[in-house]
């Protein structure tokens, strides 16, 4: 059983499949994206909620000094890149890490990993949602002066936790500042006026749903329509981003620069879930591999262009609000873009908020394009049922698979609390990263094609080992408080020494075997950027793949294409 729970899809079948036209791998969608419209996919696939929100935190933990982080956790994502665009150029199909672990991993390995990939895409894109509500009620009351009910903004959880907060602090009558008491008073209120049902205050998140079905609807009609809406969105958000740093400019106190690090590295790295966050969603254009006119060329060079101009885009936006604004200012701060041009220019402020409402949207569109994709690829090798793989005779867009992302999104921005979700997605996008940087490693060796994308080789023998024994010294202290505290330890240092013994090996393997330094690095980067997330989380992460196993076993064990008795690829 062991090796049929193994078994692996072929690069040249695949290839040869494509190419003919003649198998599900290679017709059905439209083969219309280029090289720009890749690259606009990957900007707004990135830029979003990230740059817009999470940002602020980080520059709170981390001063100026956030402006490294972004470097740090752009080469990380460089690493990865490099590696999906190896694999883009060898298997020119949908599907993504799943499709790629299939070649190198083999069937067990793939389906972990597109289910993983949920977690990304469908999950979330419901963090993505709730963010798009936030902004556009934002956008209604300071723009537009329109007031929803607000218990039709919220989820039921949120909702309830600030009654019980607020309930409690105005209880205990010791509240100096009025805003704050503001803000208590206004959750009572918005409580307590909320319709009941059954004894049930209803809480909702309608703007998030309607946005939702709105590019659902946008997604099933089409990926000519959807890369136009998505190009149109980008020039805008960039556009904006670019006035927002040339503007900002003129505001920027240096000496706000200074201490560049006030919290030490230890703080700038307390941003590294926000920041790479921030870096989500560069991968979802491989799922566009077959609406690529050539994908072997284009895709490549797509994924790199959109991180190169996102970093250098995030790295001076860091540096302009750290400027303007000094870092301990941006505590608790949820729309940092806004809120440096609050009382500067408020005129500036409304073009932020317009300019959210317009990011956001991009990053659902995208999303909602790569899920169903995935899916799709999944059906086509008879891991899921076959109703996956239906393509629109008109549309020519994966239609039951689109309207089922549409579903599952929609309901969940409507009642699930984004926080539950957040680290969720940033551990499911990490795995997807370390099996691409590893399936690198076990594919063969091939002759560099002209016009092609070629991964080069830089024999890490030396280099890598050199970089391991750096990081132990500098976290010397790390590594012996928690092995010496084994035994007492919480679970994020017992991550921490599984991650430095992972390291370890793979260091030694790679002064054995002389591995390729892009990848080994890619793997090491993104598992280290995994142990820093909260250890709670992780018990989420593994019920989540415990669900996936069960439904791999129950049906797509049985009905895969490569079990005894399917087709063969």
């Amino acid at each position: 059983m062991s090796n049929s729970l193994f078994r692996k899809k072929s690069i040249d079948s695949i290839k040869k499949e494509y190419e003919s036209g003649l198998s599900d791998h290679g017709s059905g969608l439209k083969k219309i994206l280029g090289v720009r419209d890749l690259t606009f996919m990957g900007i707004a696939a990135v830029i979003g909620a990230g740059i817009f929100s999470t940002i602020g935190g980080a520059a709170y933990n981390g001063g100026p000094g956030i402006s490294l982080l972004f470097v740090i956790t752009a080469i990380t994502c460089g690493f990865s890149a490099l590696c999906y665009a190896e694999f883009a150029s060898r298997v020119p199909v949908a599907g993504s890490a799943y499709t790629y672990s299939y070649v190198t991993f083999g069937e067990l390995i793939a389906w972990i990993i597109g289910w993983a990939l949920i977690l990304e895409y469908a999950i979330g894109n419901i963090v993505v949602a709730i963010s798009w509500s936030g902004y556009f009620n934002n956008l209604l009351v300071h723009v537009f002066n329109i007031n929803l009910p607000s218990w039709m903004l919220v989820d039921p959880v949120t909702a309830g936790n600030a009654f019980t907060e607020a309930s409690n602090a105005l209880a205990a009558g010791n509240i100096a500042d009025p805003e704050k008491l503001k803000s208590f008073q206004f959750a009572v209120d918005a409580y307590n006026n909320a319709p009941v049902i059954g004894g049930t205050h209803i809480f909702f998140n309608l703007p998030a749903f309607i946005v939702v079905a709105l590019i659902t609807w946008l997604a099933y009609i089409g990926i000519k329509e959807s890369k136009q809406s998505a190009n149109f969105m980008v020039i805008f958000k960039v556009a904006v981003i670019i006035f927002v740093i040339v503007a900002g400019a003129f505001f920027v106190d240096t000496n706000n620069w200074s201490p560049f690090m006030p919290n030490g590295f230890e703080g700038v790295l307390k941003g590294v879930s926000a920041v790479f966050y921030a870096y989500i969603g560069f991968d979802a254009i491989s799922t566009m591999a077959e609406e690529c006119k050539d994908p072997q060329r284009d895709m490549p060079k797509g994924m790199i262009y959109s991180l190169v101009v996102c970093t250098v885009l995030y790295i001076l936006i860091a540096l302009v609000l750290t400027g303007i604004e000094s870092y301990s200012s941006f505590k608790d701060v949820n729309d940092p873009l806004a809120f440096v041009f609050e009382k500067r220019a408020p005129w500036i402020e409304k073009i932020v908020s317009v300019s959210a409402v317009v990011a956001t949207t991009s990053v659902l569109l995208v999303f909602q394009i790569g899920q169903p994709r995935i899916w799709m690829s999944m059906s086509r090798d008879g891991l899921l049922p076959k109703i996956f793989q239906k393509i629109h005779p008109k549309f020519q867009t994966p239609s039951f698979a689109t309207i089922l992302t549409g579903v599952i999104v929609g309901i969940g921005a409507l009642f699930i609390q984004s926080g539950l979700v957040t680290d969720l997605t940033s551990i499911g996008t990490l795995f997807a990263f370390v099996l691409v940087s590893g399936g690198v490693l076990v594919l063969p060796r091939v002759a560099k094609e002209p016009g092609k994308f070629h991964l080069p080789y830089i024999n890490g023998k030396f280099i890598v080992p050199l970089l391991m024994a750096l990081f132990i010294y500098v976290f010397r202290n790390r590594v012996m408080e928690s092995v010496q505290h084994i035994g007492h330890e919480n679970y994020q240092e017992v991550l921490f020494l599984v991650f430095v013994l992972i390291a370890v090996i793979l260091s030694v393997l790679t002064f054995i075997r002389n591995y390729s330094f892009i990848p080994i690095m890619g793997v090491v980067s993104c598992l280290y950027l995994m142990i820093e997330i909260p250890a709670v989380s992780w018990t989420w992460f593994f019920a989540w793949m415990g669900l996936g196993l069960l439904i791999y076993f129950l049906y797509g064990y049985r009905n895969s294409k490569l079990a005894p008795g399917g087709e063969k690829m």
